[in-house]
C-alpha cells in the first residue's frame, strides 16, 4: 500500500491572523490616528539653546548708562525695555541694565518712546 502523504507548506501566522490587541496599543498614538495624550507632546521641530547673558561672557564689570549703543540693544522699536526671558541676561545684569537705561533716559541719550510715536500735532488742540 502506497499511502500519499500531503505536502505540508508552512505559512507565517502572522500573514493569516491579525495583529493581536496588544500590537497595537504598543503602536505610537499619531500611527493609529489619534491625538496624543496631553502629558505626551511631539518633540519639538528645533531645540533652542539656552541664551547666554552678553555682560556675563564679556566679563562686563559694570553697565554705563553713557554706551548708548549697547543699552540701545535692550530696547523694543517701542522703547519699551526687553524682558530676560527674550535677551537672555541673567537676573543680575538685567537689575544693572534696567537702571543703566533709566539714567540715560533721564540725561536724553536714550527715548522714553518710539520717535513715530512722539509726533507733534498728532492730536488737534481744544482752540
Amino acid at each position: 500500500m502506497n499511502e500519499q502523504e500531503p505536502e505540508t507548506t508552512e505559512i507565517d501566522v502572522e500573514e493569516i491572523a491579525p495583529a493581536p490587541p496588544e500590537a497595537e496599543a504598543a503602536a505610537a498614538p499619531e500611527q493609529r490616528g489619534e491625538a496624543p495624550p496631553r502629558g505626551e507632546r511631539r518633540r519639538p521641530r528645533y531645540i533652542s539653546r539656552r541664551k547666554v547673558c552678553f555682560f556675563c561672557a564679556e566679563k562686563v564689570t559694570d553697565i554705563s548708562y553713557k554706551n548708548v549703543d549697547t543699552l540701545r540693544r535692550y530696547l523694543s522699536d517701542r522703547g519699551k525695555i526687553e524682558p530676560r526671558r527674550k535677551t537672555g541676561t541673567c537676573a543680575k545684569h538685567q537689575r544693572r541694565l534696567t537702571l543703566a537705561l533709566k539714567h540715560a533716559r533721564h540725561l536724553a541719550l536714550l527715548p522714553y518712546t518710539a520717535d513715530h510715536i512722539r509726533v507733534p500735532g498728532a492730536f488737534p488742540s481744544r482752540s
